[in-house]
């Protein structure tokens, strides 16, 4: 098959681990391009498979990245199709997932144009310290941590700037993500690939590697992988069959697994912590969703 594998006009040097995709692909004998989503002179139904990989300029333009979505997946094969796109984009999705019954971190919605008291709105359901996040947004963008009693002054700043353009969740600080990290499970086809946990640099809680967190493969225990399977049977019942995910955890005070984000656009896959055979698997789910 003729694959193209979108990205943006712009990604880090240090993004090598779909290397190891590239060559899964090639050695099966599909040829391969990399254009950006937004490149108006690329013609979408030349390709047998559109596969979305590394766009991580979407968010500040999310709506016009669904439209093109909708275009492309219009005339060739898109993954993930453009229902998933639309639906994934917003983190509203965490409220339906919740409503089939995954455990999620738990969350107060911010509309546009709310006023609130964002420190009085955690004092009431007694949390000490509390996490800000925009509703769309990646890498940690727009998030803020903050202490309840003292950093009032602090969220309420914050809120002010973002509550104007985006939706905002508020949750619990969940401080276990400085100790053990944040933890993935990647799944090909519906099917469990191989998990990750990945841990901030001293002091921080953000896991990404542009703020030079670590990663590693990581073995998920009984309720982990419950909870992973909880997400997918939800999103098959909310009828929608990604040909990847990344199903992504936190633990509460408890220990107890909370889903955090389900990561069905652009996310990091980790093939280098899947062992020999982790791409060869997505490439095997492409092939078999495109006959």
């Amino acid at each position: 098959m003729n694959i193209a594998l979108v990205t943006a006009r712009s990604v880090p040097d240090w993004e090598v681990d779909d290397g190891l995709l590239h060559n899964a692909l090639l050695r099966r004998g599909h040829s391969l391009q990399m254009p950006g989503w937004d490149d108006d002179r690329v013609d979408w139904q030349r390709f047998d498979a559109v596969l979305i990989r590394t766009p991580w300029d979407y968010t500040a333009r999310w709506q016009a990245f669904v439209r093109w979505a909708e275009r492309v997946g219009a005339v060739t094969r898109l993954f993930n199709a453009s229902s998933v796109l639309s639906w994934n984009a917003h983190k509203s999705y965490l409220r339906d997932l919740e409503a089939h019954g995954v455990p999620v971190v738990p969350t107060i919605w911010l509309e546009r144009g709310d006023d609130v008291d964002v420190r009085a709105l955690c004092a009431d359901v007694g949390w000490a310290r509390a996490f800000i996040k925009p509703a769309v947004g990646l890498s940690a963008e727009g998030t803020l941590r903050f202490d309840v009693a003292t950093g009032g002054a602090a969220a309420s700043a914050h809120v002010g700037t973002w509550l104007p353009r985006s939706e905002l969740l508020v949750q619990p600080y969940l401080s276990s993500v400085e100790v053990v990290g944040e933890r993935s499970m990647i799944v090909f086809g519906g099917a469990r690939s191989h998990a990750v946990v990945k841990v901030p640099v001293a002091g921080d809680y953000r896991v990404q590697d542009d703020f030079g967190a670590s990663d590693h493969a990581y073995e998920p225990n009984a309720d982990e992988l419950r909870l992973v399977d909880a997400a997918m049977s939800a999103l098959a019942a909310l009828g929608h069959d990604p040909l990847y995910a990344r199903v992504d955890w936190l633990l509460d005070d408890a220990g107890r697994p909370c889903l955090n984000e389900l990561e069905l656009i652009e996310p990091s896959l980790f093939f280098r912590h899947g062992g020999r055979h982790a791409a060869q698997r997505l490439v095997a789910a492409l092939e078999g969703a495109c006959g």
